[in-house]
């Protein structure tokens, strides 16, 4: 038959459903068997002839056929499952059904009077025996999602058959051991199967369908307790799923095995179709949402250096239910995480994979997938995230996270990927490793729209954090605390930051100094605590390699007597309110010489206007996200948390921190009744008093002096002398004791998963529009806002 007939067909089949008023007996297989028996419909088609009234309007006028037609859909799944699908007609059938399926169930989820159908069982439907194996019958739900995990290791379906010859018995289903039928070489398993491209879309479209049974989740609004888990990824992941580990295998290694580039052959993608990136893609969404999981509320598996003989670490305590999230915590070989970890670095470093021949290697679009899902590794696994910051590997993760950073700095659709970007930063900058990392020379030229420079992976982090700070959008606020906490972070390792990071440092003090900006928000002056612990870190553990900070803050000493001569009195205040009135945007880029652009960049562009994007929920603060710890002799970290704040014998601002004082604050600070914040004298005074000024304040009194004579001895403007004489000039002795080290450690919390979640699900969204399986639905996890 045609497709034009099969397309006809079908769409008379619907027109039938739609139309019947009377319930259609779910034995009464001439009819539902038109939906998939004789039809070849592809999965746009499907979309096309099936319509979104339709369905809403069949699930209002005649509930009991849509529940026929999806129970049916079901029983041929099972089936299919059952038997292998050894025809060509019984694959078509599975191939079908899960189409249709896929169309439906986005419209079950979104009206909550169905939200429980698939969890019921359905009586006695299409069995015509006797009602005595309702008892044990199997919800809906469940029988669907082990026909699905079944279908994904079929034979000659979704995997290589073993078969020597055609006389062989075609495997059975039930005593297939999945395990040798693993999609892709990797983690725990070393043969890599002949592509197939038959066998990918197969995998897809079923991989399509699972994430469909799975998107219940964006039809429930976030909910702040976040610890509701989602049935169908519960069920899923859980020890009822006999293929579990398999599949989670499969998945793993399918994304990080895919090299898109073709062979390194230029153009190769051009002339040859990639069934391969349509499943990874698929493969890293199921991947991830299975993986949403609150490590904060679950045991996480102890990290200690055992071996054991499998992929697997078989560590106390068993770990979370989720047999995903456990798999994924247990992985502790070196070669495993090597595997991991160059596949993800391959992949991210994709997009700047900028040729000599414009389009010669394929552009991947599922970045955003392969950061949540690095986020997971880390975050479940902590042997991998020790073994990423174990040598410089980490620095492929590093710079094109730095890259999208700077690229989406303008784009207000592109939110989600800045934050995740500065959470995986912030997670890595919680270790000291890190930091040493970052000394690391910065020579791959990737063009980007930032100044030119020459020096370390420091420096170009430090660069890219100004230009989000200065010329990102409005709504990258939020980020400025966690941006800063990152370079507080790793700025007790920096060895020695060139001119150009050391004057982008002293720019963003002078922009969050003015007094208009210091009294206009009640965190604003945490900025500040940061920039100026910023620099004491490095005076006090870094002064020998870093000149050109030293040089910088001699320059810019007025910054730091203005700060210390901060004006209190409520006129004094009140000026400055004014001022900002007429003021232009907060931090200009006049001040901060730019210099040129790298060659070959493009300047970071605004959204399109009209831009889809999902909203996300609010961040928490960095008070809420970080935990504080302080770095012993040893180098290990001792945590400042529990601890109730005291005040240190001599008054050093050592224990002290901005958001201690949030509550004094709110205290001090008049709201007037508008609910405006307005700063007070009292307000200003608590925390002037706790600027850690005394160690810059020295280092002044100490060099300032000498420069000077060196300048009036030798008439000298030229800087090279003066940095000649810093290099060797020291304080030691001169400066105050050091303070010790602190580290603010992101910690996993319930505000921190939700996002997670919020933003996991609005990629999938997005990026899932061909077919596209959740526009135009009442979706309630997030909303659907234009640029």
């Amino acid at each position: 038959m045609g497709s034009a007939d099969s397309k006809l067909n079908f769409r008379k089949a619907v027109i039938q459903l739609t139309t019947k008023t009377q319930p259609v007996e779910a034995t009464d297989d001439a009819f539902w068997d038109q939906f998939w028996a004789d039809t070849a419909t592809s999965v746009q088609d499907v979309f096309a002839l099936v319509p979104a009234a339709e369905i809403r309007a069949v699930r209002e006028e005649s509930p009991s056929n849509l529940a026929t037609l999806c129970y049916k859909a079901v029983e041929k799944l099972v089936q299919g499952a059952e038997s292998g699908c050894h025809s060509e007609k019984e694959k078509q059938i599975v191939l079908n059904c899960s189409r249709l399926l896929t169309r439906v169930l986005p419209y079950i989820f979104e009206d909550p009077d169905w939200r429980g159908f698939f969890w019921s069982t359905v009586p006695g439907a299409g069995r015509g025996e006797g009602e005595d194996d309702d008892e044990n019958a199997r919800p809906l739900a469940e029988s669907l999602l082990l026909a699905i995990a079944d279908l994904l290791f079929c034979p000659d379906f979704t995997v290589q058959s073993h078969r020597r010859s055609t006389v062989d018995l075609a495997e059975d289903m039930h005593s297939l051991d999945s395990c040798e039928y693993i999609w892709e070489a990797g983690v725990g398993f070393a043969h890599s199967p002949q592509p197939n491209y038959v066998h990918d879309m197969n995998r897809t479209e079923l991989l399509k369908l699972l994430l469909t049974c799975f998107s219940e989740a964006m039809y429930l609004p976030p909910a702040p307790d976040s610890g509701s888990t989602n049935p169908w990824v519960q069920f899923f992941c859980s020890t009822e799923n006999r293929h579990a580990l398999p599949l989670f295998t499969s998945l793993l290694n399918t994304v990080c095995a895919y090299d898109p580039v073709g062979y390194g052959i230029p153009y190769n993608h051009l002339l040859f179709s990639d069934y391969r990136e349509p499943l990874v893609e698929e493969a890293a969404q199921v991947l991830i949402v299975t993986l949403d999981h609150d490590s904060a509320s679950s045991a996480s598996p102890t990290v200690d250096g055992t071996t054991t003989g499998t992929a697997m670490d078989d560590v106390d305590p068993p770990g979370p239910e989720n047999l995903f999230v456990n798999y994924l915590s247990r992985i502790h070989r070196e070669e495993d995480f090597q595997f991991i970890l160059k596949g993800i670095a391959r992949l991210l470093s994709n997009p700047l994979l900028q040729t000599y021949l414009p389009n010669s290697t394929k552009k991947i679009q599922f970045h955003q997938e392969l950061l949540v899902l690095f986020w997971k590794l880390c975050d479940f696994n902590k042997k991998f995230l020790f073994f990423v910051l174990k040598s410089s590997d980490v620095l492929d993760i590093l710079v094109p996270i730095l890259y999208f950073l700077n690229d989406a700095r303008a784009d207000q659709s592109r939110v989600g990927l800045m934050h995740i970007g500065v959470f995986i930063l912030l997670l890595l900058s919680g270790e000291r490793n890190f930091g040493v990392r970052l000394n690391k020379p910065y020579s791959v030229r990737v063009p980007m729209d930032i100044p030119v420079f020459t020096g370390t992976h420091a420096d170009l982090l430090i660069v890219v954090f100004h230009k989000i700070i200065t010329s990102g959008h409005q709504r990258l606020q939020p980020l400025f605390d966690c941006l800063l906490t990152i370079v507080v972070n790793v700025s007790p390792y920096l060895k020695s930051l060139s001119m150009v990071a050391a004057n982008k440092l002293l720019h963003l003090l002078e922009a969050f100094s003015t007094t208009w900006f210091l009294f206009s928000a009640a965190q604003n002056h945490h900025l500040v605590f940061f920039l100026l612990e910023v620099f004491n870190n490095i005076i006090q553990y870094q002064f020998d390699g870093n000149s050109n900070l030293v040089y910088a803050i001699i320059r810019k000493r007025s910054v730091f007597h203005q700060l210390a001569n901060l004006p209190t009195d409520p006129p004094a205040i009140h000026k400055a309110l004014q001022r900002r009135r007429k003021a232009p945007e907060p931090l200009s880029r006049t001040s901060s010489q730019e210099g040129a652009s790298m060659e070959g960049s493009r300047p970071a562009a605004p959204a399109e206007p009209g831009t889809l994007k999902t909203s996300l929920v609010a961040t928490p603060g960095i008070d809420k996200l970080t935990e504080k710890s302080q770095v012993s002799e040893d180098g290990t970290l001792r945590s400042l948390e529990p601890a109730p704040p005291q005040s240190s014998a001599d008054g050093s601002p050592a224990e002290e921190e901005p958001s201690q004082t949030w509550r004094e604050q709110r205290r001090l600070s008049s709201a007037s009744a508008s609910g405006q914040w307005s700063p007070t004298s009292e307000w200003v005074l608590s925390w002037k008093a706790k600027l850690p000024l005394q160690t810059i304040m020295r280092l002044l009194q100490v060099l300032v002096p000498q420069v000077e004579k060196i300048c009036i001895d030798k008439g000298l403007t030229d800087e090279s002398e003066i940095l000649r004489f810093l290099q060797h000039g020291t304080l030691v002795g001169l400066l105050p004791v050091p303070h010790p080290i602190l580290i603010r450690k992101y910690q996993a919390n319930a505000g921190t998963a939700m996002w997670f979640r919020t933003y996991m699900w609005g990629v999938i969204y997005l990026r899932n529009v061909d077919p596209p399986v959740w526009y135009d639905t009442d979706v309630k996890l997030f909303e659907i806002q234009r640029v």
